[in-house]
């Protein structure tokens, strides 16, 4: 019996952006910013970028983070609104490294994020603005 059409492809990850600040991956509810990395899903650890607070009083996104770099490209849920504050220093970083950055509204780069599969994935979702 011949496979169907969506039967040929990996299993995508299951994630959903249930609305502001609130992310679902594979049946888990996360009231934060998480990381995905190769199918592992850890929460985003804002510390490093505490120190460099941008004046609209968001925690950007900067290299000093623990970024998921393994991936030839990055996805960046840039919050709600999309207005997560993404420093240079990621873009010099990613360039530097030969790692494409898409950054997306949370919700757009969920949908995307659901076409591949979970081995494929190197993301940062912010669940906020």
């Amino acid at each position: 019996m011949p496979k169907r059409a969506r039967d040929a492809y990996p299993r995508g990850v299951d994630i959903e952006y249930a609305g502001f600040g609130r992310i679902i991956v594979d049946g888990t509810r996360f009231d934060h910013d998480v990381v995905i990395e190769a199918g592992a899903v850890r929460a985003r650890d804002k510390t490093p970028s505490r120190a460099v607070t941008s004046g609209s009083g968001h925690t950007p996104l900067s290299a000093a983070e623990d970024i998921p770099w393994s991936g030839p490209q990055l996805v960046i849920g840039s919050g709600y609104s999309g207005r997560l504050p993404i420093r240079s220093d990621v873009h010099e970083r990613a360039a530097e490294l030969g790692v494409e950055l898409v950054v997306l509204p949370t919700a757009e780069a969920c949908s995307l994020l659901r076409r591949r599969h979970a081995s494929e994935i190197t993301a940062i979702l912010h669940v906020t603005c």
